[in-house]
């Protein structure tokens, strides 16, 4: 009998929410890809563990009878990944991609205190890396934590990180090349192209919110395959900009410019997001040493942060 842990996992969430599309969102699974899953369980126990009907789902018996062990046996196989995890001392850490500032952060975590030991991953978005953390694949994500269009599964905890000023990027024949600054809504006209996100859907989301807050439009393109493919993309435009983090570098050669945006600066939010059980002695670690971000005062004009990113309180 072939019972794998995706599967387990599967059930105890659908049997929690009593909801397969809820169950799905909470593990950011499409509903056909939950279900898939459930089957294969149920396949390798030979009993159905769910009745389902247009109006509502129910545990069968078996279900019933299974839950309590399910949730014992996962909680065991993550008791013993931590035990692993804590004699290994490495902390597994998505950073979305090299171009983007998370990976600057944890490099200068590194340099403050050595004995942090990071073994980065780069999954191209938090959407995408999520279900890592849900399932302590890995122990912590960053990203635009507001703009997934969905909440956070309860059992995943997060805070802001840090922010970063995002930028114009325009070719170096591009009309706007030799602005050294300029406003937002001077951007109406011309409009913003991005390349494509992918599944990154919280990079879109926050994208889409930052344009709709300035009245610009906004568009995308095919996706960039990394740093040099991205310069291609955003040469290509006789008119719009792309946006960019003011930390990303640019190669000498990739004949781009980079134009600051003020009054107000817009500042794109970074998130960590954890597992609540996660008991990594290095992941406590690394959140201290994040600390807390200074954030302008909210009656400042000079800059912009999307409210959600804004501490309550």
């Amino acid at each position: 009998m072939d019972v794998d842990l995706q599967g387990m996992r599967a059930f105890v969430a659908t049997a929690e929410e009593m909801h397969f599309g809820r169950a799905a969102e909470r593990m950011y699974l499409s509903q056909q890809a939950l279900s898939k899953r459930i089957r294969r369980l149920e396949e390798a126990l030979g009993v159905p563990l769910f009745e389902r009907t247009t109006r509502r789902v129910e545990l069968t018996p078996a279900g019933r009878r299974l839950l309590p062990k399910a949730k014992d046996a996962l909680a065991a196989f993550e008791a013993a990944v931590d035990s692993v995890r804590e004699s290994t001392g490495r902390l597994r850490v998505d950073v979305y991609d090299e171009r983007f500032s998370p990976l600057g952060v944890l490099r200068e975590l590194l340099d403050r205190d050595p004995e942090l030991r990071i073994e980065p991953s780069m999954r191209q978005g938090l959407a995408v890396a999520l279900p890592a953390v849900w399932s302590r694949e890995i122990d912590a994500a960053f990203g635009q934590v507001h703009d997934l269009g969905a909440p956070l599964p309860p059992e995943l905890d997060h805070r802001l990180s840090h922010v970063q000023p995002m930028y114009a990027f325009v070719g170096g024949d591009h009309p706007l090349a030799d602005r050294e600054t300029m406003r937002p809504e001077e951007l109406r006209e011309a409009g913003i192209a991005m390349p494509d996100p992918g599944d990154a859907t919280e990079a879109r989301g926050f994208l889409t919110r930052l344009a709709r807050r300035f009245g610009i439009p906004i568009r995308f393109t095919e996706p960039a395959v990394g740093l040099r493919h991205y310069g291609e993309l955003v040469r290509r435009e006789g008119r719009a900009v792309a946006l960019g983090e003011a930390s990303i570098e640019i190669p000498r050669d990739s004949g781009l410019r980079r134009i600051r945006l003020v009054d107000p600066v817009p500042l794109a939010p970074w998130s960590v997001v954890w597992h609540r059980q996660n008991r990594n002695p290095q992941l406590r670690r690394m959140l201290r040493l994040l600390g807390t971000p200074e954030l302008p005062p909210r009656d400042d004009p000079g800059y912009w942060l999307a409210e959600p990113y804004r501490p309550t309180g």
